[in-house]
């Protein structure tokens, strides 16, 4: 689009602006500006970014690196607090702000951090002897709808180097159940880098961790106190009276509730409109900061460049904000290895390398709970077989074959896999998989990915979060505590609770707290120690794995029967789920607003059968020629670039985080300047090789830009209804 037909079309959008601000408080005319309804502002800090020290003041900090630099960033562990039990407000922001980073990319020199990406990389890809640190201003607010549970944290920046001459946004949502900071190694580091102010969210997700114990929350800044001392800037806390909380903790001690589980709010649902929520927040922060008596609003929809752009459920979010923007606030949308909860499976297809693909369009929650049942037994199978070196198999189910394999026995003994041996019944249990949407590409990331807990996690997590149950329901008897070296349950260390703001990542993945079951034979155990009672031998949890699944399809997984009042789960359970899951859908109508999307073909957690390619099919049967949607996909790309310097992963997989900040390049290229998108096609990588955990220097030429117009045989397109990506 060129410039001045972009500029016409947004002062022709004048009058919705003006109705978008008497929607927030305002009074439609651009006379004044208001705080956006359901917002409370928290706080405004000056980062002047004067050092690249590791202090803990203010003073001390910017916007990106919480003052650390790229070389802190890089650094082997996080900065030192000065007294571990009680860090201040401005040393778990540094330290979240390490964390998250890290927690996006490969922070490792050989991986590409201060190469290809990182603070001391310029946008165009200039290598710099910066630290990268950038000064700017911090606001901190929250968004809640008026019972004081929600509680969306939002965090708008604002850098230096705006320009109120050019003025641009971008909405970070945070990926995961990350905390308000989840984004800034992706969204925010690409936007403070451009002078746009970054409005990063939660998305009612973050760091809710409260302790039934001692009735001890988190505060929106982080540091712990008591319910009643944190008051409303108090992050989560259970819904529990003083005697439900004293019987909950006599029949399960030791428990922590989380906030994305437990909040009773299925925050998911709203991760759109708390995305454009802190849009409007921006907006607000930004008359506030330049307006003049004269022009109280200088910006709005009509005059500021809005992109929404984050990772995973961060991108997810970063969609459904385009999806339900009725007021034009986004311009445009960049999500990376997006969730994208898919509402059908009928009216479009996947074609890949020419054949069809008989499973696509599953819901994260059904994929998830699937894959948690055959996942370990899967990983036996010989087409999924590792050779990498032992910190690799450290981290995979080496150490719990006799358990994996016990799950593939208790399978086949309940009909749920075929075969006589151990090879056989994996082999059928991957063939399962790749049926569910999983693609051969994702064959040997089922050790990795269920041996790390995302299995066991999300599939505890997610159901507890659609049927908005509380820590108490004992919800197919999963519940998250600290776990001792066997297992069992044990208390949550102060010092962990207190600085868990900056160290844990919203989900159970035992930072503090990890997935406990509850029935396992012989009492609670860690999820890798549980024995099914249905088996009586440690399988990791089978008969909890399947009740999960079954809270997702209302039907027993063994007998294929319709759940009831009697059963286990029960059907009241099961609807209470899918009613949240129905909530979360996406429709795939981008309103033709321009969208990219990046994914990685050998991403097992967040399959492209189930959500990259689906989302973009439905998209082109629902905008048909209007669709501006272009979806790149990268071989041997895939969801967890952070896990790149684990051995084989450093061999085998290349980061997918230079391409969300091509794809942000090329979005504002085409809105700044009238540049064409790409089209979608394939990018072919070359994998670093070279011997596990010791992989060679990773060069532009392992991960070869996007192109305007790719070759023939890189070109995705549409058969029909179906997208056709080459393989």
């Amino acid at each position: 689009m060129r410039t001045n037909e972009r500029q016409m079309m947004r002062w022709a959008m004048t009058g919705l602006a003006a109705a978008t601000l008497a929607a927030c408080g305002g009074s439609g005319t651009f006379t004044s500006n208001q705080l956006p309804k359901g917002i409370t502002e928290i706080s405004a800090t000056v980062y002047p970014a004067t050092t690249a020290g590791t202090g803990a003041t203010a003073a001390t900090q910017d916007l990106l690196t919480g003052g650390i630099g790229k070389t802190g960033l890089g650094a082997a562990a996080a900065p030192a607090y000065a007294d571990p039990a009680n860090p201040t407000a401005a040393e778990l922001r540094r330290n979240a702000l390490f964390s998250n980073y890290r927690g996006l990319v490969d922070s490792t020199a050989k991986g590409g951090y201060g190469l290809l990406y990182g603070p001391n990389v310029t946008l165009d890809g200039q290598v710099t002897a910066s630290e990268g640190l950038i000064p700017g201003r911090e606001y901190l607010a929250v968004l809640d709808n008026g019972t004081g549970r929600k509680q969306t944290v939002i965090a708008v920046q604002v850098p230096d180097s705006f320009s109120s001459s050019n003025p641009c946004i971008v909405l970070g949502a945070s990926s995961g159940s990350r905390g308000v900071y989840g984004a800034i190694g992706t969204a925010g580091e690409w936007g403070l880098k451009k002078g746009c102010a970054v409005a990063l969210t939660d998305a009612g997700k973050g760091v809710g961790l409260y302790n039934p114990v001692d009735d001890t929350v988190n505060r929106i800044d982080g540091t712990r106190a008591t319910r009643t001392a944190a008051g409303a800037l108090s992050q989560f806390a259970a819904a529990l009276n003083d005697a439900a909380r004293a019987a909950f903790n006599a029949a399960f001690p030791n428990r922590i509730a989380i906030k994305h589980a437990h909040s009773q709010q299925n925050p998911e649902k709203d991760w759109g409109q708390d995305t454009l929520a802190a849009g409007r927040y921006a907006l607000y922060v930004l008359n506030a900061r330049f307006g003049t008596p004269d022009n109280p609003v200088p910006f709005g929809t009509r005059n500021t460049l809005v992109i929404a752009g984050s990772a995973s459920n961060g991108g997810a979010a970063s969609l459904l904000a385009a999806e339900q923007d009725g007021e034009g606030l986004i311009d445009g949308v960049v999500a990376s290895e997006p969730v994208t909860e898919m509402p059908t499976t009928a009216g479009y297809g996947i074609q890949f390398g020419g054949a069809a693909v008989t499973g696509y369009g599953k819901t994260l929650a059904e994929f998830t709970t699937y894959g948690n049942i055959y996942q370990p037994c899967a990983a036996l199978a010989p087409a999924a077989a590792l050779t990498e070196a032992s910190v690799y198999n450290y981290i995979g189910l080496t150490a719990m074959t006799a358990r994996a394999t016990a799950r593939c026995d208790g399978l086949a003994a309940k009909g749920l896999v075929s075969g006589a041996t151990t090879a056989e019944r994996a082999s059928d249990a991957l063939a399962r998989l790749h049926a569910y949407g999983w693609t051969a590409d994702n064959d040997t990331m089922h050790n990795a990915h269920y041996a790390l807990g995302n299995g066991p996690i999300l599939s505890a997590m997610y159901p507890m979060a659609y049927g908005r149950f509380g820590v108490d329901a004992n919800l197919c008897n999963a519940s998250f505590a600290a776990t001792s070296v066997t297992g069992d349950v044990v208390a949550v260390a102060p010092t962990a609770l207190a600085q868990s703001f900056a160290t844990a990542n919203g989900t159970a993945n035992g930072t503090p707290a990890g997935v406990v079951y509850n029935d396992s034979l012989g009492g609670a155990k860690a999820w890798q120690f549980a024995v099914s009672r249905s088996t009586g031998v440690a399988d990791l949890g089978l008969d909890n794995a399947l009740c999960q699944y079954a809270l997702v399809s209302g039907k027993d997984p063994v007998t294929g029967n319709a759940l009831t009042a009697a059963s286990q789960p029960t059907k009241a359970q099961s609807d209470a789920v899918r009613a949240g899951m129905a909530e979360v859908l996406a429709t795939a109508n981008l309103r033709g607003k321009p969208a990219i999307i990046v994914a990685g073909r050998s991403d097992a957690l967040v399959p492209v059968n189930n959500n990259a390619r689906a989302y973009t099919a439905l998209n082109r049967t629902v905008e048909g020629g209007a669709s501006r949607l272009r979806y790149i996909e990268v071989t041997n790309g895939q969801h967890f670039d952070a896990f790149l310097s684990l051995s084989g992963f450093d061999t085998r997989f290349v980061p997918l985080h230079p391409y969300f900040n091509q794809a942000m390049n090329a979005m504002w290229a085409y809105l700044k300047n009238g540049s064409a998108l790409p089209a979608s096609q394939v990018v072919r990588t070359t994998a670093r090789g070279g011997v596990p955990g010791a992989a060679p220097q990773i060069t532009a030429a392992n991960v070869p830009p996007f192109v305007a117009a790719p070759a023939p045989a890189d070109q995705i397109g549409f058969s029909g209804s179906s997208i056709s990506v080459p393989n």
